[in-house]
């Protein structure tokens, strides 16, 4: 599976009295599929996930996968603190033609969390896991930073095809890349090196034009027919171990390390931006991916690293999404702050 550009870190909507507002989930996700970004991430850490039950997610779950546009990257949040509940969850998200699986470091027991006990349990869970994993380290959340040497060992692993990493440490974004160059692979992309989804494969997107498939004599004697969809044309493209950043701060200093893209809070309000930096990276026009990014860096600084979740909703909110309230124990925002964000926000409306 091919993985660059930019994903949106989905948030999870409530109710007022904290019950999962489904409805507009199926909102967001429609206006994220109609917007040029490369896919969702589903259940991470901007989703609460951790606050929500097993019954929850795996609503959650098919509620975005029933929406969600066919050519767009759809990853699922399935890490829990052990192998079992991992691969269980897992399980269903492939079931709901998922395309890879996001899974964070176990952390509850940090003292015994050792480089051994990781391995094992990443090494387990990908052996079993019938979609490819994205391994997820998250110290400001976990306060667990997976180590290089591990991630290097997992990047050999075939099942293992990246990692989002969200410490925002640039210079390790730039080790891990040299760490794992030696590994090449080949994914399956369209005409137009974007990837190619489980769900594009099973509903081919574009147009209903091609062949009339003649479907027997009708009752009624006569033909039907009906059209059917074009084949969807594909090619293979190399890739080696893919590095996500979850910093949008830093989203143009990693992708010129060699990030191929960026799972980053800042997209839910906000993803034009966040895909303008990527598009004009990739464009070679330096001179406004980085005027682009020094504007977005204290803004996303502030909204996301230091107010969090809350903050995040609001802005969405100002953005034509549904953000609504956190789940407790998380509070809402206070008027003041409310002010603030729609002052951050001024420049970045869609």
């Amino acid at each position: 599976m091919l993985l660059q550009g930019i994903f949106p870190a989905v948030t999870t909507p409530f109710y007022t009295d904290g019950a999962v507002y489904y409805k507009k989930i199926e909102h967001n996700i429609d206006r994220y599929s109609r917007s040029p970004v490369a896919g969702m991430v589903v259940l991470g850490s901007t989703g609460e996930a951790v606050m929500l039950s097993d019954e929850e997610r795996r609503e959650i779950l098919r509620v975005t996968v029933a929406v969600a546009a066919p050519d767009k990257v759809l990853i699922a949040g399935t890490g829990a603190e052990s192998v079992v509940e991992t691969l269980r969850l897992t399980e269903y998200a492939a079931k709901l033609n998922y395309d890879v699986a996001l899974v964070r470091t176990p952390h509850f027991y940090r003292p015994q969390m050792k480089p051994d006990a990781l391995l094992a349990f990443y090494r387990t869970v990908a052996d079993r896991s019938p979609l490819p994993v994205l391994l997820y380290t998250v110290p400001p959340f976990t306060a667990y930073d997976l180590p290089l040497e591990v991630i290097v060992a997992l990047a050999e692993h075939p099942n293992v095809i990246g990692i989002k990493e969200s410490s925002g440490n640039v210079e390790k974004v730039a080790a891990m890349v040299a760490g794992t160059r030696h590994i090449k692979r080949t994914a399956e992309v369209t005409e137009i090196q974007q990837a190619v989804t489980a769900r594009m494969l099973k509903t081919p997107a574009g147009s209903a034009e091609g062949e009339l498939v003649n479907l027997g004599e009708p009752a009624g004697g006569g033909n039907v027919a009906t059209t059917a969809k074009p084949k969807l044309k594909t090619r293979s493209k190399e890739v080696g171990f893919q590095v996500l950043v979850g910093a949008a701060h830093t989203v143009l200093d990693s992708l010129q390390v060699g990030a191929s893209g960026a799972v980053v809070a800042f997209a839910a309000p906000a993803p034009t931006i966040c895909f303008e930096i990527h598009a004009a990276w990739r464009d070679n026009d330096m001179e406004l991916a980085r005027s682009k990014q020094q504007g977005l860096a204290p803004v996303a600084k502030r909204i996301v690293a230091e107010l969090g979740i809350p903050a995040v909703k609001y802005a969405m909110d100002l953005n034509g999404y549904y953000g609504g309230p956190p789940r407790l124990p998380l509070l809402p925002l206070t008027a003041a702050q409310k002010l603030e964000i729609e002052g951050l926000m001024a420049l970045f409306r869609n």
